[in-house]
């Protein structure tokens, strides 16, 4: 009798579409995880610039380091930043660029930073409620440029929850990041603040100092 509560939240852990009793799915809880162990990254919103900073992963010495990338561009106005399994968040990127072409063929305009941040947390949703397959263990910074010249930061999580940020920061150094970020945050920073701000932000948790902030 005394397994019996064992055996069933063992039944909730292994399965994707099923709530436990008191409300989690432990298969994305388990991927927004993965994400806390993944290399720190930053976004910064600044009055005309918007800035991604990320702790670079030493390398092996034979290892091609142009290879290893935790900022991609998904198109001349838009950049991603990740946190979490670098294989997901290579999949993810390519589906936003795939969008981003798509878009531009259908409409002859470029995709709005809201709307390819809304596509990618669909992604990231739609694996939560089927079966066979498993969440995205990746959070994301989407930051980039409105077609007005607005600058704009999103966050996107492995729920496929997102938000609107002045400045975040996803990764094993998430909380310190961000505690450091809301105590020196002034809105909004102007010019070369924002990368200041953003690289002091990551000076706060990478080690080995500037040499692995990208």
């Amino acid at each position: 009798d005394t397994d019996a509560p064992v055996s069933n939240m063992a039944r909730y852990d292994r399965a994707l579409t099923v709530f436990s009793p008191d409300g989690h799915l432990f298969q994305v809880e388990y991927a927004s995880e993965a994400v806390k162990k993944g290399s720190t990254a930053v976004g910064v919103r600044g009055e005309d610039i918007v800035v991604l900073a990320v702790e670079r992963k030493s390398t092996a010495k034979l290892q091609e380091t142009r290879t290893v990338r935790k900022i991609c561009e998904l198109d001349e106005h838009v950049a991603i930043a990740f946190a979490g399994l670098t294989a997901d968040a290579r999949v993810l990127t390519n589906k936003a660029r795939v969008e981003c072409q798509g878009y531009r063929l259908s409409f002859e305009d470029a995709v709005s930073v809201d709307y390819i941040t809304r596509y990618i947390a669909s992604v990231q949703q739609k694996y939560t409620q089927s079966g066979g397959v498993r969440p995205f263990g990746v959070s994301n910074l989407v930051a980039g440029f409105d077609s007005d010249g607005t600058p704009r930061l999103f966050t996107t999580e492995s729920s496929g929850a997102f938000a609107a940020w002045k400045a975040n920061a996803i990764g094993r150094g998430e909380k310190t990041c961000r505690e450091f970020l809301e105590k020196h945050y002034t809105e909004p920073p102007a010019g070369d603040e924002g990368i200041v701000l953003a690289v002091r932000t990551l000076l706060e948790v990478v080690e080995s100092g500037s040499k692995n902030v990208e």
